[in-house]
């Protein structure tokens, strides 16, 4: 099953992750399909959260399945869109 999913970067106690498209028996930080956007939950930038919300879309209507964190941020990606 295709998942969409957060991807952990970054230093020890600083975490950055990538919101990716992948296999959902591959691992955590494994390969991917697409990268659809990034989160920086400690928000020390602007730009603390992209997330590419078209694609994530097509992925879903793909049969890709969110984990709830992603769905979160999917929404709060979309209220800070408008």
């Amino acid at each position: 099953m295709v998942k969409i999913r957060l991807s952990r970067f970054g230093a020890k106690k600083q975490p950055h992750y990538r919101i990716v498209v992948t296999d959902g028996r591959n691992k955590r930080d494994g390969a991917y399909i697409e990268r659809i956007g990034y989160y920086d939950p400690r928000q020390t930038t602007k730009d603390w959260l992209k997330i590419d919300l078209e694609r994530a879309n097509y992925w879903i209507s793909q049969g890709a399945q969110p984990t709830e964190v992603v769905r979160r941020l999917m929404k709060k990606a979309s209220e800070l869109a408008s």
